[in-house]
């Protein structure tokens, strides 16, 4: 019977059972289906590369990996598209199969990476992307970007129950440091 491993099954035969051996390698495989659902995501087929670390020890294979990848959408604020890189590190024990429940497990001397890579990336992936940190977002009457009509901004308008604050300012005698009136007055006696 031939088994079928997936792009993200990594062979392991030289380093099963034997404690103390180590394999990094790097690969670059597709992503096997859209990661994330939000307004941005990794479109499936698009290309992740990863930085393996492959460590045998007592109990299993001690992976530890750095996923790099592109994220495609549209910013949160004024609807352009954007494409942001996403950077994902993670590591996991794949156990020997010992009759335990194990989460991971190494079988037919193959880790599945699959699940933990997935998982890491549409965690990572920004909940309201932006196009950039300032970005001013859409004019709420007319629809355009702002970042393209600067003449749209209008400015702040200042809530009239604060316009008495308006013209305060403090003085420098009252900051953090400097006593109260009662605090002096205290000293004195």
């Amino acid at each position: 019977m031939v088994i079928k491993h997936s792009p993200f099954s990594v062979n392991v035969r030289d380093l099963v059972n034997r404690p103390g051996e180590m394999r990094e390698q790097l690969i670059t495989v597709p992503a096997p289906e859209q990661l994330g659902e939000g307004l941005v995501s990794v479109a499936a087929g698009s290309e992740l590369d990863l930085d393996l670390r492959l460590e045998s020890v007592h109990e299993g294979i001690l992976v530890t990996a750095e996923v790099d990848a592109t994220a495609e959408g549209e910013c949160g604020r004024c609807l352009t598209d954007i494409a942001l890189p996403v950077r994902v590190e993670f590591q996991e024990l794949f156990g020997y199969h010992g009759g335990e429940a194990i989460e991971y497990e190494v079988q037919d001397d193959h880790v599945d990476l699959e699940p933990l890579i997935r998982d890491a990336v549409v965690l990572a992936l920004p909940f309201q992307p932006v196009c950039r940190p300032d970005c001013p977002g859409l004019d709420p009457e007319t629809g355009l970007r702002l970042a393209d009509h600067p003449e749209l901004v209008t400015p702040e308008h200042s809530d009239p129950r604060w316009a008495a604050l308006a013209g305060f300012q403090a003085s420098e005698d009252n900051g953090p440091d400097a006593s109260s009136g009662a605090d002096q007055q205290r000293e004195e006696r």
